[in-house]
């Protein structure tokens, strides 16, 4: 036999059949209802004087408003307004003032209300504002501590070609562990790039780009697709400040002396191009010396990192008291039967949400802190921090 559903109509009705049969007292009738005598005194009432139609519920919306503004000063608001559809509240408020100065005028908030209610005040999308952490302070004490990844300025090859030359070296060493002629920065050329590097010397702690395509977008914590895979390696990406490549000077001090050699004047093709870069690249490493090595080579100081590229990557884990979170394909998560944008970055993955106020919660992706999600607000805010690992 299904289940009987009942509304607070069906209860009314019920309760009045009961208080008609007096097989109970008021009071213990109210009780079994959990309503008051006031309010059981009040169904009864308005039942019997109008029938079952007055217990329904009745609007709360007041008769009259002292306050109200009048209607032919919200009248004048709306044609002003309406006239001059780029002037706001205050400026309307005082043309009126001027035509009438007898009227008694509300305050420019009432004014903006009014025409708020009329839907005369476009509304804004808010758009996720995109900090930066500053100037990279990581330490640099061994190699593959820190690499550096850029794309050399693009140019032609003789033959009409365009070479964009994506480099990575170690910061420590300044071994050039990598110089690749692409066709474009795209994603899919630029990973395939990493996944050979990663698999011949392993990986390193972190990769500082700067903030351009493909290393870097402008979403939470200026994640690319690129980067984020990065993170779940267990790879920390670091970004230089907008303007600023003297951050990474290391890494374009090599670009000045590849520049030099190999593209003054191109070669006449991306292949022949990339023989070029590949002498560069075992004469910069194996036979000339260094200064900031004490005259050493590159290849004399390097070592491979331990840590070597996995053959799977495993999910994220996150500390127990973390409330972790799937990012699913369009890149928001479910909280609380509601649905928040987190980015597209991060889809297929889960995050991590620490509290750190009441309804105040850092979000993690994997090691790396992403946001903060404001609960109050429904969405989570960019606090780019410094990229430090996280205890898990």
């Amino acid at each position: 036999m299904p289940w009987k559903e009942t509304s607070p109509m069906d209860q009314k009705i019920q309760f009045i059949a009961d208080a008609s049969k007096e097989r109970f007292s008021f009071t213990e009738l109210c009780e079994r209802y959990d309503i008051s005598r006031k309010t059981g005194y009040k169904w009864f009432e308005r039942y019997f004087d109008e029938g079952p139609g007055a217990l329904e519920d009745l609007p709360r919306k007041p008769h009259h408003s002292p306050n109200e503004t009048d209607p032919e000063i919200v009248a004048e608001f709306l044609a002003l307004r309406r006239m001059h559809p780029s002037s706001g509240g205050k400026k309307i408020l005082k043309i009126v003032q001027d035509r009438h100065p007898r009227w008694e005028l509300p305050c420019r908030s009432t004014v903006c209300d009014i025409f708020k209610r009329n839907n005369m005040i476009p509304i804004r999308r808010w758009r996720r504002r995109i900090g930066h952490p500053g100037k990279p302070t990581s330490s640099i004490l061994a190699p593959n501590d820190v690499w550096s990844a850029d794309f050399k300025g693009q140019f032609k090859t003789n033959d009409g070609v365009y070479c964009f030359p994506l480099t990575v070296t170690d910061n420590f060493s300044r071994y050039l562990l990598g110089c690749q002629a692409l066709h474009s920065t795209a994603i899919s050329s630029a990973k395939s790039v990493f996944i050979r590097l990663f698999e011949e010397y392993g990986l390193p702690t972190r990769i500082r780009t700067d903030n351009g395509v493909p290393f870097a977008t402008n979403t939470l914590a200026r994640l690319s697709s690129l980067s984020a895979w990065w993170v779940r390696l267990g790879i920390l990406p670091e970004f230089i400040e907008p303007g600023k490549p003297q951050q990474n000077g290391r890494h374009e001090r090599m670009h000045r002396t590849l520049k030099a050699e190999t593209a003054h004047p191109p070669a006449g093709s991306m292949a022949a191009q990339q023989r070029r870069f590949n002498h560069f690249r075992d004469e910069f490493n194996n036979v000339r010396p260094h200064e900031a090595l004490d005259q050493e080579t590159p290849a004399s100081i390097y070592s491979p990192s331990p840590r070597t590229m996995p053959r799977k990557i495993l999910p994220f884990e996150y500390p127990n008291r973390f409330e972790v979170r799937y990012v699913n394909a369009s890149g928001g998560m479910s909280w609380k039967s509601d649905w928040v944008q987190v980015s597209t970055v991060c889809s297929g993955e889960y995050i991590g949400l620490d509290e750190i106020d009441d309804g105040v919660w850092e979000v993690y992706y994997g090691p790396l802190k992403i946001g903060r999600f404001h609960e109050r607000l429904g969405r989570i805010e960019d606090e780019y921090c410094r990229l430090n690992r996280i205890k898990l």
